[in-house]
């Protein structure tokens, strides 16, 4: 059974390097994406899921990170990326069973970039990818989420999280 496309289906990709200002150029080209795609509405969560989607790559692989952003049916976006380290962390790799501890302060400065994509989010999701999957030497991993054009009636997701200082 074949399926078929919608018609006028974007999607678009940045190759990035590893390096600590791939986030901010990552959250550039997603602004001007969305713009040109008239889903405005979507950039604060789009730019700050995307920041942590891409800092967790740059601090947790030591190669490049391809960042994808593509066109979902009824007007919301999936943002993808990929790293070259195959381990799917915690946060994504499984539920969060055990409540998070409190933590002293200097404790907080990182570690809650993936769990802020599961709670803002539509969707999340992950894959792993082993050696010779695509090709010998090719791994990695893929993380996602999803956002839908229609916010909640309150306004933003993610009005009460704060975006990490420093890294996103």
């Amino acid at each position: 059974m074949a399926t078929v496309s919608p018609e006028n289906t974007w999607s678009y990709t940045l190759n990035l390097p590893n390096d600590p200002r791939s986030a901010w150029i990552a959250r550039i080209t997603l602004r001007g994406v969305l713009s040109s795609h008239e889903l405005n509405e979507l950039r604060d969560d789009a730019e700050l899921l995307t920041s942590e989607l891409v800092t967790n790559a740059y601090r947790y692989s030591d190669g490049p990170v391809e960042l994808r952003i593509r066109e979902l049916p009824e007007e919301g976006v999936r943002i993808s990326v990929w790293d070259t380290n195959p381990d799917i962390p915690e946060p994504f790799g499984r539920p969060v069973i055990r409540p998070v501890a409190p933590r002293r302060a200097a404790e907080t400065t990182y570690g809650r970039g993936l769990l802020i994509v599961r709670r803002c989010a539509d969707n999340w999701g992950s894959h792993s990818i082993g050696e010779g999957w695509s090709g010998p030497g090719f791994r990695g991993k893929w993380l996602w989420c999803e956002l839908g054009a229609k916010k909640p009636a309150g306004g933003a997701r993610c009005r009460k999280v704060t975006p990490l200082v420093g890294g996103a």
